[in-house]
């Protein structure tokens, strides 16, 4: 599976179940690309709808792609981020990142995350009538005030590779290579 690491950034890349997530797989190639040492997180929607891809997956990385939270005493099978980007994120990841609901993997890290101080990078994938709702732009504060880079797709749609753009950018905020030790989470 390749060398896993080596000094590289570690980019964790996550995304929920939205109609662009089916081209992750090209997203992934891409941050590979770019020198990272990638790790896929999946909302448990987002694992369901690409099932059948996760073996690619994890072969494209040499890492699990992981959607739970791991049993007490169990190893971390992830190295730590330097920066996520979570890429798409819909209406309820952002709305439950924005208040606290952990109950996906996926919102618990970049939660975490985002408190102790890793770049997180917020990418939605929100329908009109959905940013509509009264609660998506006070999510979209929260998320603001909480850290975290938001985002926001220009009219031409989802854009992968402005996140992965985002991502290099808050790496090199970071300093260095971005290969400082980021939060481990269950």
């Amino acid at each position: 599976m390749g060398d896993v690491g080596a000094g590289r950034p570690v980019v964790y890349l996550f995304a929920s179940a939205a109609g662009v997530v089916p081209g992750i797989g090209g997203v992934v190639r891409s941050a590979l690309g770019r020198g990272w040492d990638v790790a896929v997180g999946l909302t448990p929607a987002a694992r369901a709808w690409l099932e059948g891809r996760v073996p690619e997956l994890e072969e494209l990385t040499g890492h699990p792609v992981k959607s739970t939270y791991r049993w007490p005493g169990q190893p971390d099978v992830l190295p730590p981020a330097d920066a996520v980007l979570f890429a798409p994120a819909t209406f309820n990841s952002v709305n439950s990142l924005a208040l606290g609901l952990t109950g996906s993997w996926v919102v618990g890290y970049a939660a975490e995350a985002a408190g102790k101080g890793v770049p997180v990078l917020v990418a939605p994938c929100v329908n009109a009538a959905l940013a509509a709702h009264p609660q998506y732009a006070r999510s979209l504060a929260v998320l603001r005030e909480a850290g975290m880079e938001v985002l926001e797709a220009e009219d031409a749609g989802f854009d992968w590779e402005a996140g992965l753009d985002a991502v290099t950018r808050a790496l090199r905020l970071k300093g260095g290579d971005g290969a400082a030790a980021g939060p481990r989470v269950r």
